[in-house]
């Protein structure tokens, strides 16, 4: 197939790699130009225990992009959506489509920008880190889920389908994908209550202390899902059904208890969130966790816990605030107000 990569860090910089090595005709945009000369000049490296190669492949700004393609895998961070679907738009032809390998809810941002026709829906789950211009490492395999947004089984989503196998063999088509994609929603909003502390994924869902306060998270994302009639969809260790009403309190301690397992088997040890606040100091993805309070506000489900964090996550990317249990306190607090109220 013939495939641009929109975004060549972390996750775009692992599928872009392994598509070129398994002979696709991949060319590769990043806005980062150290990136895109690094790739230009040595090629584009992936290292970690997963896999170790380099591969050659065209890159680009987008500035320098020419050229219109079919397939478009749009790999960017959530905030990047809107700019990055107007920016891509003109090389996409008129029966083309864009693939939202990102995390949130980003197939909503696509459709409204390029028309729902133009846009599948996909979840990625696999860890993988940007380690400096041309150099990805790819820490550990998770889901990998493609849908149509309207739930179909079409042409080219078997063909799409046949392109991410070259990634991972164990990559899957779903008539729901908006299940996994909320589900990663409440997974995600636990990693950014990880990433408040400087403790590892594992070490984080692992501490006891906090387990109602991860409970009482991932209830509220699903309470917004099941308002929106979302049918939430299990992977790598996370149920989403042991966090629904009527599931028990051990049903959701067994759960956090596989995403501890699930976590300890990957070489990446933190999630990119953490590496935003501490490493790269620069804004997080948290507008995922805004997206939830707001589609709470229009089905009338409050989402204080999540609010909670939001708030947190914004001291900390302004440097108000600085990593620490103390802010999973601040967090375990508003769960502990939030459940009296129940």
């Amino acid at each position: 197939m013939r495939v641009l990569v929109w975004g060549a860090g972390a996750i775009g910089g692992t599928l872009g790699a392994s598509f070129t090595r398994a002979g696709h005709d991949v060319t590769l945009v990043d806005r980062a130009p150290e990136h895109v000369q690094a790739i230009r000049g040595t090629g584009l490296g992936i290292t970690g225990p997963i896999d170790e190669f380099s591969v050659r492949a065209p890159a680009f700004t987008p500035e320098e992009l020419q050229g219109t393609w079919d397939t478009v895998i749009l790999c960017t961070k959530a905030q990047d959506t809107a700019q990055a679907a107007r920016q891509l738009e003109p090389h996409l032809t008129a029966h083309g489509v864009v693939v939202s390998a990102q995390n949130g809810l980003n197939e909503l941002v696509l459709a409204r920008e390029l028309g729902e026709a133009r846009v599948m829906g996909c979840f990625v789950n696999f860890g993988a880190d940007y380690h400096g211009p041309g150099l990805i490492h790819y820490g550990g395999r998770g889901a990998v889920v493609l849908g149509e947004l309207d739930g179909q089984d079409t042409p080219r989503l078997h063909d799409l389908h046949g392109l991410f196998l070259t990634f991972d063999d164990r990559a899957i088509t779903t008539p729901n994908i908006w299940g996994y994609l909320w589900s990663k929603l409440a997974y995600g909003a636990l990693l950014f209550a990880t990433a408040l502390t400087n403790d590892s994924i594992a070490d984080a869902l692992a501490r006891l202390e906090y387990r109602s306060t991860y409970m009482a998270l991932a209830r509220e994302v699903l309470r917004v899902a099941a308002a929106q009639g979302i049918r939430p969809e299990a992977f790598d260790g996370f149920d989403p059904a042991a966090f629904l009403p009527g599931a028990s309190d051990e049903q959701a301690a067994r759960s956090l208890d596989d995403l501890v397992a699930f976590n300890r088997r990957s070489a990446k040890t933190h999630s990119g969130i953490w590496r935003d606040l501490a490493v790269r100091r620069r804004p997080t993805e948290v507008v995922q966790e805004e997206s939830i309070v707001r589609a709470g506000r229009e089905v009338g489900v409050p989402t204080p816990i999540t609010a909670r964090l939001v708030a947190i996550v914004r001291d900390l990317e302004a440097g108000r605030r600085s990593l620490g249990l103390e802010n999973l306190d601040l967090l375990r607090e508003t769960a502990e107000a939030a459940g009296s109220r129940a």
